[in-house]
């Protein structure tokens, strides 16, 4: 059950980075690059691009057989322009942004997350530039049934 759970919050935690479609508040459009894939910034053809996979998950055991699930989810950004990052910190922001506005996010027909907590953001420092590559790292929790 936990690996349908992984891979349906997953695609959830997608379908909320693809609000970020560049209209009204939002100054970057991810609608149409977001992938549940690993991919490699030599990989990619049409930037900005996001890549959101699972990463590792614990549990925390209640009473009563209640349990909470800490799945750890990576969402790598990948840009290319003349100041690679300024526009990765676009990305970011908007990413972070994203996920702080609804904790609550829906999967697998109608159950839904308790917390997404930000654990990390990273950059390449404009080592790949003209090219940026950045990481956020989050753990979401969720009932584990």
């Amino acid at each position: 059950m936990a690996a349908k759970a992984r891979s349906a919050i997953t695609n959830a935690v997608i379908t909320e980075l693809k609000k970020i479609d560049g209209g009204g508040d939002y100054s970057v459009d991810l609608a149409n690059n977001v992938t549940n894939k690993l991919i490699f910034w030599d990989e990619v053809n049409d930037f900005p691009f996001v890549s959101v996979v699972p990463g590792s998950e614990t549990r925390e055991y209640h009473p009563g057989g209640f349990k909470w699930g800490h799945l750890g989810i990576n969402i790598r950004c990948y840009v290319h322009g003349e100041e690679p990052l300024d526009e990765l910190e676009k990305v970011l922001y908007e990413i972070e942004t994203q996920l702080d506005a609804d904790q609550s996010i829906t999967y697998d027909t109608g159950k839904t997350t308790e917390q997404i907590t930000v654990l990390s953001i990273a950059t390449d420092e404009g080592l790949l530039a003209p090219y940026g590559v950045g990481e956020i790292t989050c753990e979401i929790r969720y009932q584990v049934t």
